[in-house]
């Protein structure tokens, strides 16, 4: 074995202005509270800093991106390779015209506020999706009738070699919940077509939003948000009760008895306990309705017993 090959991932990397830490904990970073650790996390300083990690990088590296752990489910066993976080650096919004600009690591509730507070409408829905731009765009994220394909303008994105690219809307391939954008681009930030509307009226569409999910969803729990997408012309919920898995539970996780596509972990679910509750209820409705349920959120890493290498 070369010697470069017996370095750790942390002792191969370039001197970066961001921060590096191995053997990294993703619990903490995820809205479950639960899971392994990454072998090493990278939370960049600038575009620059992470164009200069990604150019160093062995192509054989795997490379994970998460934003701030909404819709994610980290496994016990820990993630392999670098774990790239967007944070605060890459949040910056700003309006051009009728024209809304966000980094990726902008919250999607602020960039429906920002555009409200400028009196431009089309991205009120954004208020009722939890977690960061880059991963809104890169799913094709939605909720009351709209989704990202619907207002995106363009976004621009960094390949696991460093090279910077501009997408149009038609590259991501998108449909419900999905883009066909390959694995390795890494989203950097997105421009949104909005219009102009009455502020007032916009602010009151977003709190019926707000007040709508509050009402119906299990805000404030250990949950990653809608567990399953919705098959087309049904409710993924209705598909869960029908098959009598209100309030299911193994361990510490749960089905949510607020609502049926959220799984909640209340307090000791491991991530493996998290998963194999959502296979248990894709197996009831699959029997009750015939229907096969597809996973929304995101699932990464390796189970406890594999680990990182």
């Amino acid at each position: 074995m070369k010697v470069e090959e017996r370095k750790s991932l942390l002792e191969r990397m370039p001197h970066v202005k961001g921060r590096l830490v191995e053997d990294a904990c993703l619990s903490r970073l995820s809205w479950f509270r639960t899971g392994g650790n990454a072998e090493l996390l990278f939370e960049p300083a600038d575009e620059d800093d992470l164009v200069k990690v990604l150019r160093h990088l062995p192509s054989s590296v795997p490379i994970t991106v998460i934003g701030v752990g909404s819709n994610l489910l980290v496994r016990d066993g820990g993630v392999e390779g670098l774990v790239i976080r967007l944070g605060r650096v890459f949040s910056e919004i700003c309006m051009r015209g009728n024209v809304v600009n966000a980094g990726a690591g902008a919250m999607d509730v602020h960039v429906a506020k920002a555009a409200a507070k400028n009196g431009l409408t089309g991205l009120e829905f954004l208020v009722g999706v939890p977690g960061t731009i880059g991963g809104a765009v890169r799913m094709n994220a939605g909720a009351y009738g709209r989704e990202v394909k619907d207002v995106l303008k363009h976004a621009h994105a960094v390949d696991r070699y460093g090279h910077i690219v501009e997408l149009q809307p038609e590259d991501f391939g998108y449909s419900y919940r999905h883009s066909a954008l390959d694995e390795s681009m890494i989203v950097l930030k997105a421009s949104f077509n909005a219009t102009i509307g009455n502020e007032a009226d916009i602010l009151e569409r977003m709190r019926e939003i707000s007040a709508s999910r509050a009402e119906s969803q299990p805000l404030g729990t250990r949950t990653g948000g809608s567990t399953f997408k919705n098959p087309e012309g049904m409710n993924a919920w209705k598909l869960i009760d029908e098959a009598g898995c209100r309030g299911m539970r193994i361990g510490d996780a749960q089905v949510s008895e607020k609502h049926c596509n959220f799984l909640i972990n209340h307090g000791g679910a491991t991530a493996a306990e998290l998963e194999a509750l959502g296979e248990k209820v894709r197996s009831a409705v699959k029997d009750n309705s015939g229907v096969e349920l597809e996973w929304e959120i995101r699932r990464i890493g390796s189970p406890a017993e594999e680990g990182i290498q």
